[in-house]
């Protein structure tokens, strides 16, 4: 009794103290998953704690648990216009990519530890594929708004790689144990029974769960713990029978986060909690289990795999693997560079040492090391390198104060109650200047605490709230109408000097800026930067045009909704370069405003904008 109540209350002090460090850390920009790893080693038997924790079955047990639970949170997360943009990438990244990454990284530590090519070739696959947690949580938890396009990429590519490196893992083990030196057609077959078994019982579970949400009734409170014990059950399954469970409970998370169900918001709350909840359990485990002292024999050569595998073996992949698509170089650096190793490679060295490899202890701590450079390197300086990068959008407006209303209307639209929030579009502008999406109706309104008709209302006020039925793409432009606008949401110089809107003429826009008109008079200018992508656009598509650029500005749905003008393109970029560069170093201390070497400082007016043209 006594030895479970101590259990209980160091657990919950470690609990208690994630969450304060976490706070403490968020204000000088420390990785949050760091400072959770950081925590289990301090508690551990090398640090002030010294709990002796050394149970590899324990933390595989744990590990996969808390994978299933993040994956499934992730995939609940991504939304399938974002799955569908960067699906191709992904699969390649998440495939070829992590190929490519265990080969070279390999050959690192092949050389670095002074071990056989299978050996080494082993370590490269437990550190191969990014991290679904690191990157769903530092992405998010640094409020970080990249281009569509890059943002999907990564996030997909994280919640799909975890099979092959799985499998890649596993495969060397049986050829280690076993003596073998080739691949045999068990090996293919097994690969593709998992990853295609996994993804069929995935598409299959998120449509049985939304099935039972919808028709079952049960208390409020009950059907997020259906949906995580359909996904664990999931996970269990597909692990049993040969399949892959990383790939099932994503894509079940997948399926049911993109389906209409009476319970979508409840879900999304407690899996949240639920996600952060087994973030922190599995890093300050994996704390506890690592000894430092025993990873100083190896950390020259840990942190020289890690190097490689940032700085050379991560940007071939991504370069090899992203050469088919339409990325910008900059995209493909930022994407290099976001490569983020967290919890699952150190799982996976756990695998070795379970199943007997001779040295396995010794790559379980090249993991380790390897994790805490990606944290340290890349963790630190993602919102940097997407500054210098320029993939960084402006911050979008605030979520709205929704609330959705679980009524049954037949033509698939929703019921939702929306509270003007006081900066927002809504309030600035009164209803009757917004663009309300041709599926949206406004049905109610309560405007300064009585109950209106909308026609009865000239302008709209904080505070007030208005019933409006809408689908789920109409509801979305709703919420940015009636959020708070976020600082800093003019971001000219990722958005140009200004933006004119989609639907001016291509030719006015043209003969305005000196580029050779399209021979159409009815095409948009919308039009014509769609025709010159060639592809689906994305908000940071960029085209030249002469000597300026348009760049997607916003869209709606497939379409561009407004676009970009940059006078200076050139120009812009490396003055861009170099104020971001500026950021980054010690600020000197400032000449008097409107001096420069003792001249006065006149600032340059930009040409006159196109009819229609929206000052930024």
């Amino acid at each position: 009794m006594e030895a479970a109540d101590n259990l209980i209350l160091v657990a919950g002090l470690l609990l208690l103290l994630s969450i304060f460090a976490g706070l403490a850390s968020s204000r000088i920009g420390a990785p949050l998953l760091l400072v959770f790893l950081g925590l289990g080693m301090l508690a551990g038997e090398d640090g002030p704690g010294g709990i002796d924790f050394d149970d590899f079955r324990l933390t595989y047990f744990i590990g996969s648990i808390a994978l299933a639970v993040i994956l499934f949170d992730g995939g609940l997360r991504t939304r399938k216009d974002n799955f569908d943009l960067a699906r191709w990438p992904a699969l390649v990244l998440a495939t070829v990519g992590v190929v490519v990454t265990a080969g070279v990284t390999g050959a690192a530590a092949s050389l670095a530890l002074d071990v056989g090519w299978l050996e080494g070739f082993l370590v490269g696959t437990i550190v191969a594929s990014t991290d679904a947690a690191a990157v769903f949580f530092l992405l998010h938890l640094k409020g970080l708004r990249l281009r569509p396009r890059t943002n999907a990429s990564l996030e997909v590519e994280s919640g799909l790689n975890d099979p092959m490196a799985v499998f890649l893992t596993l495969l060397t083990i049986e050829l280690l144990t076993h003596g073998g030196t080739a691949l045999e057609l068990r090996h293919a077959t097994h690969f593709v029974v998992g990853i295609v078994g996994g993804a069929a019982l995935g598409w299959a579970a998120g449509h049985a769960l939304s099935w039972m949400i919808n028709r079952l009734e049960l208390a409020p409170g009950l059907y997020p713990i259906l949906a995580m014990a359909g996904a664990l059950f999931l996970f269990g399954f597909a692990q049993t029978i040969g399949s892959s469970g990383f790939m099932a409970v994503y894509l079940a998370g997948l399926v049911l986060g993109n389906q209409r169900h009476k319970a979508h918001q409840l879900i999304g709350r407690f899996h949240d909690g639920l996600a952060w909840l087994a973030q922190i359990t599995m890093f300050l485990i994996l704390g506890l289990l690592v000894t430092p002292s025993e990873l100083v024999p190896i950390a020259g050569p840990a942190v020289a795999v890690a190097l490689v595998l940032v700085l050379v073996a991560r940007p071939l992949a991504v370069l090899i693997c992203l050469a088919p698509f339409r990325f910008a170089w900059s995209e493909r650096l930022f994407i290099s560079w976001v490569g983020l190793r967290g919890a699952v490679p150190i799982f996976l060295g756990t695998i070795p040492v379970l199943a007997g490899v001779p040295g396995a202890h010794a790559y379980f701590g090249v993991a380790f090391v390897v994790v805490l450079v990606s944290l340290v390197v890349q963790g630190w300086t993602i919102g940097g390198a997407a500054r210098v990068l320029g993939v960084e959008l402006p911050p979008a407006p605030e979520p709205s104060a929704r609330a959705d209303i679980d009524l049954p209307v037949q033509d698939g639209s929703q019921l939702a109650v929306f509270t003007v929030a006081d900066g927002s579009e809504a309030a600035s502008r009164g209803l009757g200047r917004l663009v309300i999406p041709e599926t949206a109706r406004v049905l109610a309104m309560i405007h300064e605490g009585r109950p209106v008709t909308p026609e009865a209302v000239r302008g709209l006020a904080p505070g007030d709230a208005v019933l409006v039925l809408a689908d789920a793409p109409a509801l979305a432009v709703m919420d940015r109408m009636f959020g708070r606008r976020a600082d800093g949401a003019r971001g000219g110089d990722l958005l140009g000097d200004f933006q004119v809107q989609g639907d001016t003429p291509a030719q006015a826009v043209a003969a305005l800026y000196g580029f050779a008109a399209p021979g159409e008079p009815a095409l948009t200018i919308a039009g014509h930067l769609e025709r010159r992508l060639g592809t689906h656009p994305v908000v940071g598509d960029r085209v030249r045009e002469g000597e300026i650029e348009l760049i997607v500005a916003a869209t709606e749905g497939d379409r561009i909704a407004l676009v970009g003008i940059d006078l200076t393109p050139d120009e812009r970029a490396w003055a861009l370069l170099r104020a971001r560069l500026r950021r980054l170093l010690p600020r000197r201390r400032r000449r008097p405003a409107g001096k420069e070497d003792g001249a006065e400082v006149v600032a340059e007016r930009p040409p006159e904008p196109a009819p229609g043209a929206a000052q930024p």
